[in-house]
């Protein structure tokens, strides 16, 4: 059994796999300074809604957020990300991998 020669790939697999860890690493991080900002903000709407000073409609709200958070919609975001981030295979599949590594470290 002959294995493929992958010795002129071996520096995009190499950059492919540290970027990957290096982007999932940085939008876990982000993420949670994201879920955290968001948090801060619905307290602080909260307790301006008990003090009196501003009236919220979470109603409205929710109705204009739920279609942005439908499933397919961040399906079809996600593998459109992946297939722009994976074009050239052996740095995409590597870049995958150390994403996935990136994402768990972080």
């Amino acid at each position: 059994m002959n294995l493929p020669d992958l010795t002129p790939y071996l520096g995009q697999i190499t950059f492919g796999g540290l970027a990957g860890y290096a982007v999932g690493y940085a939008l876990k991080k982000i993420g949670r300074l994201l879920a955290i900002g968001l948090g801060l903000l619905f307290i602080t709407l909260q307790l301006l809604a008990q003090a009196g000073y501003i009236q919220v409609d979470w109603t409205r709200i929710q109705k204009d957020v739920e279609p942005l958070l439908d499933q397919p919609g961040l399906k079809s975001l996600w593998e459109g990300l992946l297939s722009t981030l994976t074009y050239n295979l052996p740095f995409g599949a590597s870049f995958v991998g150390g994403l996935l590594l990136g994402l768990r470290a972080g």
